[in-house]
């Protein structure tokens, strides 16, 4: 239950919009700007594109100190706690009444790996069944993917496939190797029903990290997102280094034909 009319704290620091003003965040929380439309990425600008691949343009060669935009969306069933784990690596904090996300809210948070910044737009999709296609509409754009599930739920692991399958079927180009990672929330709880062996095992099988984490007790949450952001930079310079290389890349069907004037 949340606690109406409590006096609210001073905001933590951090950047924030949201799809809906009230939504997805703990009652504390100011109210979102709202954004235009669903899916649209924050701040962005015209890039060229590939393949339905938004294309890192930024001239002959990648500035590596030029901050890189990328958008991280977490996903996974109702009340596994994806709101705790985005509150917690942004602002350091843990409340123990979240209001139930409907549709998606967003973070931002500027870090440095590799020593290149990068700005992280972290969307926080809601889990409801009902909500589905709405949330999967966000998908778009997405530079990463953190799929969440609550070790002492056994049903919220069993969804992962789904929910896997789901966002691989929508974003843009489909990608088994898309930048995914796998986290295990409430580990700090002791009746869990999903053991390590088990998830680890379902990770391994589709090559994707495994961090087990608690929000609460801010266990392993910064080396998840971390470990996601490194993926998705390096799949990034990736796509960057093959735009550019087949932009200059002539054939002999590429030079110019000789006018017979």
């Amino acid at each position: 239950m949340s606690r109406l009319g409590a006096p609210q704290p001073p905001s933590p620091g951090g950047e924030q919009a949201g799809i809906s003003a009230g939504v997805g965040r703990p009652f504390l929380d100011p109210p979102l700007t709202p954004l235009p439309f669903p899916g649209r990425r924050l701040e962005r600008s015209r890039e060229p594109r590939l393949s339905g691949r938004r294309m890192p343009w930024q001239g002959p060669s990648m500035d590596a100190n030029k901050k890189v935009d990328l958008k991280i969306i977490i996903i996974g069933a109702l009340g596994v706690g994806k709101t705790s784990l985005l509150h917690q690596y942004v602002h350091k904090t843990f409340y123990e009444d979240y209001r139930t996300t409907l549709g998606a809210s967003i973070l931002t948070k500027v870090v440095a790996v590799d020593n290149t910044p990068l700005k992280l737009q972290i969307w926080d999709t809601g889990g409801q069944e009902r909500f589905r296609s709405m949330v999967s509409t966000f998908y778009k754009g997405s530079d990463g993917c953190m799929l969440a599930f609550d070790v002492t739920d056994r049903e919220s692991f069993e969804s992962l496939d789904n929910w896997r399958d789901d966002f691989l079927e929508k974003v843009i180009p489909r990608e088994q190797d898309f930048p995914m990672v796998v986290l295990g929330n409430k580990i700090d709880i002791c009746d869990r029903q999903v053991s390590k062996e088990i998830a680890s095992a379902w990770c391994k099988e589709k090559d994707i990290p495994y961090f087990e984490v608690s929000a609460k007790n801010n266990i392993n949450v910064a080396e998840a997102f971390e470990t996601l952001a490194k993926q998705a930079l390096t799949t990034y310079k990736g796509i960057f280094e093959s735009y550019l290389t087949d932009s200059i890349k002539l054939t002999p069907n590429d030079k110019p034909k000789k006018s017979c004037c």
